[in-house]
């Protein structure tokens, strides 16, 4: 139960950071998918989570490991995606929110042991 209120309340923090962050920086809400990028983004997520999921039992061994492996897909998901919309949402600033959110998840899975201590 306090497992799930946490991620409640993470989820609640996070879309409240993301509204401040858009009023913050000016940022337009656009699509990748309105750009000539649309192909180029659906085959390199699809080509990121085969990798992944072929990489998966390799990591599944442990708890420790499995950890590393969230880290390691998100890290490449979002760099990927903040790449795209440098690239091709230059005028909307939304590249800046996805590298905030990539390092805000990466402190947040590198202490998620003591985070989930501190609720149990």
């Amino acid at each position: 139960m306090q497992i799930l209120l946490f991620i409640v309340v993470i989820t609640i923090l996070f879309f409240i950071l993301e509204k401040v962050l858009d009023k913050l920086f000016g940022i337009e809400k656009k699509k990748i998918s309105d750009t000539p990028a649309k192909n180029f983004n659906r085959w390199g997520r699809c080509i990121l989570l085969v990798i992944f999921l072929c990489m998966l039992p390799f990591f599944y061994t442990n708890e420790t490991n499995i950890k590393w492996y969230w880290i390691f897909y998100i890290t490449s998901l979002l760099c990927f995606q903040a790449i795209l919309e440098w690239k091709y949402l230059k005028d909307s600033k939304q590249y800046i929110k996805t590298i905030i959110f990539l390092i805000l998840y990466e402190i947040m899975m590198f202490n998620i042991d003591y985070l989930f201590s501190f609720f149990n």
